[in-house]
């Protein structure tokens, strides 16, 4: 069980700690890398929960290692889960960072802000403005 204050965290990899290139790997994110690893030192357990399988998913878990981040899980929510169809694919996390979030990705600066200073804080919404015809 973690501490009170360490978070179960699952991070996308493509278009989040990479540019999106799938199938390739794209360039990293600007502070992505170092972003994760202040999670780690902090305690946070990281999980990649992405889209990839199969070889490709390998190449961004390899990735990762040369980059200095190795997961706690990978596609799962602890490294010994065995996926039987038995139960929700459904990842279990106290945070999502997702390139796919509604209002798009923060900067990795803004992620590690809020996260540091308040894990519970909610995430800043942009507003949009409403059309006209609306």
């Amino acid at each position: 069980m973690l501490p009170k204050d360490h978070l179960i965290i699952a991070v996308d990899f493509d278009g989040t700690i990479v540019d999106d290139a799938y199938p390739e790997i794209g360039s990293p994110k600007l502070f992505a890398f170092e972003t994760l690893k202040e999670f780690k030192k902090d305690g946070h357990r990281l999980i990649l929960w992405t889209y990839r399988y199969g070889s490709k998913l390998q190449e961004a878990v390899d990735f990762c290692a040369e980059n200095g981040i190795e997961f706690y899980a990978v596609n799962k929510n602890y490294p010994e889960e065995k996926f039987e169809g038995k139960v929700s694919r459904k990842i279990h996390a106290d945070i999502f960072i997702d390139d796919r979030n509604l209002g798009g990705l923060l900067s990795w600066g803004e992620i590690y802000k809020i996260i540091k200073n308040n894990p519970n804080a909610e995430v800043p919404r942009t507003k949009k403005k409403k059309k006209w015809f609306w």
